[in-house]
């Protein structure tokens, strides 16, 4: 398959946006709320966009071998959605999803149930959605495959560009509220940026505050134990300079008795 630069940023905002409502049906079936998922404020989650297009480019020459494409799928997008939540984490200080809760979890980052789901996505991909969409799409004249790619790049960019000022914001409104509960926090952010407006309340929407607090949580835990583990090492060597003066102080004693012998 020949494939020019416009059909293929068609083909990532197709599986972006299919990606988001797979997102959102997938929310509304575990908490029977409809929320308005990813980080971005089109209805789109790139990361399903991206993690298409690989499948698409890399994984062909394996079509024969269900299995190995299936493993292989599941490598690609755990590896991707374990980079993605890292780099958010440090980018952003805050996590949008969170597997902790979860069994057979990696750093609550990727879990087992997503893996295999995603796998599934990719024999979806592949052997079904890709083969209907790229005929469709060949039909299409390239000049307007480059108008619709060109309008389509200008809506992504510039929602990138305003959502990451957003996001800015957001950790501008964490850091200004000094609390030192949790959950004080979370409520005063969520207010803060609802009182904005919409594209804040777009952010509170697709924000998993419950991840932020688990993570702060858990480094509070941590330095919790490593506070616990400082004075158990400070006590520990405490005791040591006991037990060496105790023992120095003893052959004091030995050697003054000694002495006092011979000179008897």
């Amino acid at each position: 398959m020949n494939y020019s630069l416009s059909m293929l940023f068609i083909i990532f905002m197709f599986y972006a946006i299919v990606g988001w409502i797979v997102e959102c049906i997938d929310v509304l079936i575990c908490i029977k709320k409809l929320m308005n998922r990813g980080f971005l404020i089109g209805p789109y989650c790139p990361i399903y966009g991206a993690g298409c297009l690989i499948f698409i480019l890399t994984l062909p020459k394996y079509l024969n071998d269900p299995v190995v494409l299936f493993i292989l799928a599941i490598t690609i997008c755990s590896v991707m959605e374990y980079v993605t939540s890292w780099l958010m984490e440090k980018v952003f200080k805050a996590r949008w999803w969170d597997y902790s809760h979860k069994k057979f979890n990696l750093n609550g980052r990727i879990c087992l149930n997503n893996m295999l789901g995603f796998g599934a996505g990719a024999l979806f991909v592949m052997y079904v959605s890709h083969p209907l969409l790229f005929p469709i799409l060949e039909k299409i004249p390239s000049n307007i495959l480059n108008i619709i790619a060109i309008i389509l790049f200008i809506i992504f960019a510039t929602d990138i560009i305003i959502s990451f000022k957003v996001i800015s914001n957001f950790k501008n409104v964490a850091k200004s509220i000094k609390k030192d509960s949790t959950e004080e926090i979370t409520k005063k952010v969520k207010e803060n940026l609802i009182s904005r407006g919409g594209l804040y309340k777009r952010l509170v929407s697709s924000f998993d505050f419950e991840a932020s607090d688990n993570l702060l949580s858990n480094l509070k835990a941590r330095v919790k134990n490593e506070k616990v583990k400082a004075k158990k090492k400070i006590a520990d060597e405490k005791k040591k300079i006991k037990l060496q003066d105790k023992k120095q102080r003893l052959k004091r004693e030995l050697k003054s008795v000694k002495n006092e012998i011979n000179h008897k």
